[in-house]
């Protein structure tokens, strides 16, 4: 056993031992129908915190010819797969964490010093097959197979650390890359590479530099969805266990959409959850909102709009596919939302191709990195949404529509009003502590039409549901009959109580007082 070639299993073992260990053992079913194809060139992407490490590790122990591993996956999922047996401590590992190289280069190049640190290790166990030591690491590693036929398996961690730290040094990058590409492609010795981190593969030029690869993103995930973070199924299971309310489990932390699996939340934050028994944003625990900060107060145009749009719940349509998986290289505003994508700050409807706030605890980094300075407009109307929820509780139309003049004026340099759907957007803004005992729906289904927004009380609360209507240029007690006339009540499905009807209209025409706002009570039986 080393620390690079063929390392013990502790990492694993560590933890499925810990107090909360969730079998993601499925994965490894996946990479073996990978092993020895033409798929065996893998980039795994994801944000902090989702367990891109911990794979890493439980594959090591999977394959490395280092230990005896057969224990500890007794009863887990992999166990009953029917390639289990066959793979099990078969291959040598190569697990290089490149955070850890960068570090410990020290001025040196971060290749050089890779190469020293893993051939010191190879040759020690495979030097005895060589007549010279005097090579570079994949020469010496197609004379160990061209010897022996061993197979390696790559595990690479942390593969974009050079990109995210060294983001101006484009020469550092591309021999890095070229690196990677003179170790990996093409080479008979790969039974697989498994590379994770936080940004698809880099490109330059007309093409990437490691075009082998098939990469699995916060963008698609491929057949890896299941194993890019907690499900709601097994978030539930962590709820039950810990006696934990699973509704608010849902507000704080889920929100990642993948195709197959639309509620994916954030491992490390439902662990912590659970553990301390509070909901909190932990996503502070790892980065502060300086990670945030510069990416949304970048001088392109339309960004800021859509920043608030998604505050007020709304969705915007993204072009993910001019990003240059780099965090320096940005030319349009699509390009800072693609990357705020990749780092967990936003969700991503891969069909529709539209990104937004995923959950309260990203909502809260955005309310941070607002706080400091540049979005004093936008602070102002979030820090009055809570007297506005208090006066549309006690039915007070005319303050209701007073609070919606004073959050127009605020952003009328950021939106603009010009319909109905753009009044939404700045409702869902100007109601934004309401997300605390709410879940916001824009446009519900109602089978006679669409409610404009509903907010539906989380279980935990005893708030009544609000139900808005909006009207550009009509009147406010339009609004309220076609939300009589349509029965958008009855789209509540699963809820009894009170529901207060909120009629909204926007007079373009008048420039003082534009909102009119009448609310009316109801009770749902």
């Amino acid at each position: 056993m080393g620390i690079y070639l063929n390392p013990d299993n502790k990492g694993f073992e560590q933890a499925i031992h810990s107090k909360i260990y969730v079998d993601k053992t499925g994965l490894i079913a996946c990479t073996n129908e990978l092993l020895n194809t033409e798929e065996r060139f893998v980039c795994v992407s994801r944000p902090r915190r989702f367990g891109k490490s911990m794979a890493l590790k439980m594959l090591a122990a999977y394959y490395g010819r280092g230990c005896d591993s057969r224990e500890l996956f007794a009863g887990l999922e992999i166990e009953r797969d029917s390639s289990f047996e066959e793979h099990l401590n078969q291959y040598d590992v190569i697990y290089l964490n490149m955070q850890q190289f960068l570090i410990g280069a020290k001025g040196r190049e971060i290749t050089e010093y890779l190469e020293q640190e893993v051939l010191e290790e190879l040759l020690e166990e495979y030097g005895h097959l060589l007549k010279r030591h005097d090579m570079g690491l994949a020469d010496i590693l197609r004379k160990i197979y061209a010897k022996s036929g061993k197979e390696f398996i790559f595990l690479i961690d942390e593969w974009d650390c050079v990109m995210r730290e060294r983001q101006e040094s484009e020469e550092l990058q591309k021999q890095y890359l070229d690196f990677l590409r003179n170790l990996l492609k093409d080479q008979t010795y790969v039974a697989l590479a498994y590379m994770t981190g936080i940004l698809p593969v880099k490109k330059y030029g007309l093409h990437s530099a490691l075009n082998m690869f098939w990469e699995y993103s916060m963008t698609d995930q491929g057949f890896f969805e299941e194993y890019t973070g907690f499900t709601e199924d097994e978030v539930k299971a962590l709820c039950k266990r810990f006696n934990m309310d699973f509704a608010q489990a849902s507000s704080w932390y889920d929100g990642y959409q993948l195709t197959n699996f639309p509620h994916i939340y954030n491992p490390k934050s439902i662990v912590e959850a659970m553990q301390r028994r509070k909901f909190l944003n932990y996503w502070t625990s790892t980065e502060t909102y300086d990670a945030l900060k510069p990416y949304i107060d970048m001088d392109f145009d339309g960004l800021r709009a859509d920043i608030v749009k998604m505050l007020g719940g709304e969705r915007v349509r993204v072009n993910t596919r001019s990003f240059q998986n780099d965090m320096h290289n940005f030319r349009i505003k699509d390009d800072v939302l693609t990357l705020l994508i990749h780092l967990g700050y936003l969700g991503y409807d891969s069909e529709k191709e539209e990104a937004f706030i995923p959950n309260k605890e990203i909502i809260r980094e955005f309310e941070n990195a607002m706080s400091v300075g540049g979005w004093t407009e936008v602070m102002r109307v979030l820090k009055a949404s809570e007297r506005l929820l208090e006066d549309t509780l006690l039915c007070d139309g005319a303050r209701v529509a007073k609070g919606l003049d004073m959050a127009h004026m605020e952003v009328a340099s950021i939106l603009t009003y010009n319909d109905e759907n753009s009044l939404a957007c700045a409702i869902g803004l100007a109601y934004y502590s309401a997300r605390k005992d709410y879940k916001m729906i824009r446009e519900l289904p109602t089978g006679r039409g669409f409610a404009d927004v509903v907010f539906l009380p989380l279980p935990f609360s005893d708030k009544p549901a609000i139900v808005v209507e909006l009207k550009y240029d009509k009147s406010a007690r339009t609004a309220i009959e076609q939300i009589k006339k349509r029965q958008y009540t009855q789209a509540l499905e699963g809820y009894s109580g009170e529901i207060l009807l909120v009629g909204v209209n926007y007079d373009k025409d008048n420039k003082n007082n534009p909102h009119r706002c009448v609310i009316e009570k109801m009770t749902l039986a």
